[in-house]
Order: structure tokens, then sequence, then C-alpha cells
């Protein structure tokens, strides 16, 4: 079902020395011819028999946008586009590029979520980490958007900072939840080697925290969010009770969505596909009537079923054994993945509640091993 739909923005300030995301310095004459083709690109992707669950534009920094780009990407939405009556319409943002104009001018057009890309409330890791920032801005700007009403609002939060602490760890995580936000992400710093991040590591010029250090910071951001009303619903994900993102959701659900924007994916009737990231090209296209996917996978039996396992995972709640999708061998499937977790499950790592298979907190904790190994036993 063609229900949700994903939008890429991919113009930034400057881009992050750990990011690994398609992203362009900003140019507002590009984000304007960009917009163009976005709404061209919108057109011929809409769909008459569904109605719109959840719109998730995120980037980049979408918050970058004039008003007037954002007027007329939602006018363009709601003209090829049935809205459900509780759609969720989510913005990323910069704390640094929002304020009270651009807040009511979102909220005017029937965004009903942010979510902010905080990642710390401590300055030198903030400058570490290549942010635009200040902690003080961050607040001033969950500040505001509390005052103009929303109250749906996520805060990300990043652990494994080279040079943080225990200590400011903990600084961050309580200055989050005195925001009171309705979500909170919290993602472990990885390195990745396109990143300018990763030769610096290489060089020993930043150096990493250790994977005891960083075990717990994860392990206590699980604990004080529980014992601050939050429900751990996905493994970098907590929320108070019933607002979820559903968005994600959908995500680790394998459900259908659209990509629309240069570089953005769709997944549609079993096929992953990825739109050109080079923008000049991406609007070439539109103008000639044509969408423009570089690439296009048939997913195979097997392919589904590792989604299933490694997105499934993820959820806290795991994976229903009855949902699993079906290989040749499809009457034998979910017997052939309880014999090969038998190890996990007595190991403590995974469980088994119902029908419902999940990683306990000791898998939790250290989950890709954990599915990497599951992967193996499973030859795929």
């Amino acid at each position: 079902m063609r229900a949700f739909l994903y939008i890429h923005i991919p113009f930034c300030v400057k881009k992050c020395i750990y990011c690994d995301f398609f992203s362009l310095p900003y140019d507002e004459p590009a984000v304007r011819t960009y917009v163009d083709a976005l709404c061209k690109e919108l057109n011929l992707k809409k769909h008459p028999d569904a109605a719109l669950k959840t719109i998730y534009i995120g980037g980049g920094t979408p918050t970058l946008l004039p008003a007037e780009c954002f007027r007329q990407l939602l006018k363009c939405l709601r003209s090829n586009y049935h809205f459900s009556s509780e759609i969720e319409i989510t913005v990323e943002a910069n704390p640094g590029t929002v304020d009270k104009a651009k807040i009511d001018t979102l909220l005017s057009l029937g965004v009903n979520r942010l979510s902010f890309g905080v990642q710390s409330f401590n300055d030198s890791e903030l400058m570490t980490l290549g942010r635009i920032h200040s902690s003080d801005e961050a607040l001033r700007s969950i500040e505001s958007i509390k005052k103009a009403g929303l109250k749906n609002f996520s805060i990300d939060l990043m652990y494994g900072i080279p040079g943080q602490s225990m200590e400011s760890w903990r600084e961050s995580l309580t200055k989050a939840i005195e925001l009171s936000p309705s979500h909170i992400s919290a993602y472990e710093l990885t390195p990745e080697e396109n990143t300018p991040l990763y030769p610096l590591i290489q060089s020993r010029k930043i150096t990493m925290p250790n994977e005891e250090l960083i075990l717990e910071m994860y392990n206590y951001a699980i604990d004080y969010f529980a014992g601050s009303g939050y429900t751990h619903y996905e493994i970098s994900n907590f929320a108070k009770p019933g607002l979820q993102c559903v968005h994600n959701l959908n995500y680790w659900d394998r459900g259908e969505y659209i990509g629309a924007g240069a570089g953005a994916h769709s997944f549609i009737s079993g096929i992953r596909s990825m739109n050109t990231k080079d923008i000049n090209e991406y609007a070439a296209t539109l103008n000639s009537g044509r969408i423009p996917e570089i690439q296009s996978m048939k997913l195979t039996p097997e392919d589904e079923i590792k989604e299933f396992i490694f997105l499934g995972l993820r959820k806290i709640g795991g994976i229903s054994l009855n949902k699993m999708p079906h290989t040749t061998e499809s009457v034998t499937d979910k017997e052939r993945l309880l014999k090969v977790c038998k190890d996990l499950l007595d190991e403590g790592y995974l469980e088994l509640s119902g029908d419902f298979l999940r990683l306990t907190r000791k898998g939790i904790v250290i989950s890709n091993t954990i599915i990497v190994r599951l992967f193996g036993k499973l030859g795929l």
C-alpha cells in the first residue's frame, strides 16, 4: 500500500564530518530548481487509490528551504495525494536553521512533527562533530516550537563521540528529558569510510571511545529513558506511549513506501529502487517527463527473509514467525529459523514469546553481532 512517502532535501549549510548521507552545499537557485523538479516527480508518482498515512521530509537539512518552497511543496502534495485524517507529517530540523517565522510556516502548512538533529548538548562535542549549532541554540529552538504549540517532536542524540565521557552523556540525556520530547533517538557514532571522520581516526588524530564505555552509555540510556516514561520500541528509538514514529515503523515492518528526490529510495511490489544523486540529471530527467531512477532490484526470496530478520529484529517486539516470507522451502522456513536459533536462545541473546522471536536485553546491546551470527547459521 503506497501510503508512506519520503521526500529527500539534500542541501546543507555544512556537511558534518561523520555524515555519509547524500547532501550538497546550500545554493538558493539550485534549491528552487530542485523543488520544481521534486513537484514534477511527486505528480508522476501519485497514486489515486491510497491515502497517505505519513510524509517524512528528510535530508540534508530540510529547514533550510525558504518558506515559499515549503508552501509550493505542500500545495503540490495536497493537489496530487489524499491525506488520511491522522496523517503524520515530519520534517527534519537543524536547531541552527529554525526561527519563529519558519516554525509558524511549517505548522500552518500542516506539519505536525519535527525531528531535531541535536546530537549533543555539549558544545565541545558539537564542535568535534562539525555541527553548526550550539547547545543554547538547540535549547532555544526547541523551546520555540513548544511555545508555538507543537508537542510531537523528536530529539536525536549521539553517543560514542570522540572525547565524550559518561558525565557529559548523562548531562545531554538530562537536558533532553527536561525538554519533554515525545520521542528520542540515541545513535552510536559509527565511522563510515567515505566520511572525513574516518581518515582522522585511521591516522589517530581522533580517538574513538572504547567499546566498554560505548556499551555503558547505551545501557545507561535504555535505563534512564525507561525511568523517564519512554518506551524502548526499536534498537535506537524511544517514545512516550503511543508516540512512536509511524513512518519509521513502516520501514522496519518492510512496508511499501514512495521515495521522491535525488538519491531517494522506494520500495514498491517487492522492488527496491533508487533515484540518481546528480541533481542536474534529476531535474533534466523529470523535465523530460521521466522518473529519474538509476537502480531497480527485484528482491529474491532469500533477500526478503534477510530483510525480514534484520529489520524486524531492530524492533524490541521482534518478528512474528508466522509472517516470515516464504522461500522455495516455504513450509520449513519457520522451523529452520528456530533450529538455527537454538544456540542463541540457549545463550540468552534471543527469546521466544508466543509467535514472536526477539532480542533480549543482552542481545540488543550487541545486536549487529547477533544478527551476523544468525545470518551465518542460515547461510544468508
